[in-house]
């Protein structure tokens, strides 16, 4: 088991490695960074520099926070983990880790996790995406909810957008949250819901405030 330094800044999760800031985003299939190679839990990745529109450059530039890179799908997919944001760590193995808490069946689209989320007398398939600060609902039930404020954020390959977001009661198994969650673009939400018919994205919130188990290879988030 390996044991680094987790950090939640600016709203986003970054993990330290080789003394650098990397991104830990289960929402892109693909790392990248400035290295060619990443060393972790004993094992070494190669990894790709990006595009040009999507990079180490591009990603700090967005998130306000100097990084690497970033870390997908593709490697997180590989361990066992539990993030533990208040505790200021991730252990991710390649072996089996325990957690004990509710246990959240999980699917994938192309490597992506994806979570049965209950609002109201509805359950949405909705993605898992630790690179989001805020959720994404597309569905006219939105602005039913209280409103929670107009904000700022970004998607790669799209780049900066606002949105309005509203206060929105979550359920996750017989865990509920209370998630802000906004609407995404037209074109982003049509390129990237619709082709998976999925409804929405639950960010990184979900993860505040406790200890969570990630474990990708046997389909299961432990809250």
């Amino acid at each position: 088991m390996d044991m680094l330094p987790l950090q939640l800044r600016e709203g986003y999760l970054f993990i330290e490695s080789g003394g650098e800031l990397w991104l830990l985003d289960t929402g892109a299939p693909f790392s990248f960074g400035t290295s060619r190679t990443l060393c972790i839990a004993g094992e070494q990745f190669s990894i790709g520099p990006g595009v040009a529109s999507i990079n180490a450059e591009t990603i700090s530039q967005s998130v306000k926070v100097p990084c690497a890179g970033l870390i997908g799908a593709d490697i997180l997919g590989r361990f066992d983990h539990i993030m533990d944001i208040g505790g200021g760590t991730l252990a991710l193995s390649k072996d089996k880790l325990q957690h004990q808490g509710e246990s959240i069946p999980l699917t994938y689209w192309m490597e992506i996790p994806v979570v049965k989320a209950r609002i109201g007398d509805r359950v949405f398939q909705m993605f898992f995406d630790t690179g989001a600060h805020v959720s994404y609902l597309q569905d006219a039930s939105l602005t039913s909810f209280p409103p929670a404020g107009r904000i700022n954020d970004f998607y790669p390959s799209f780049g900066t957008f606002q949105t309005d977001t509203y206060e929105v009661p979550v359920s996750l198994g017989a865990v509920t949250f209370t998630l802000q969650c906004g609407t995404l673009p037209a074109l982003l939400a049509r390129t990237l819901l619709m082709m998976s018919d999925k409804k929405g994205i639950v960010g990184n919130a979900i993860l505040h405030n406790r200890k969570v188990g990630y474990f990708p290879r046997r389909r299961m988030l432990i809250l």
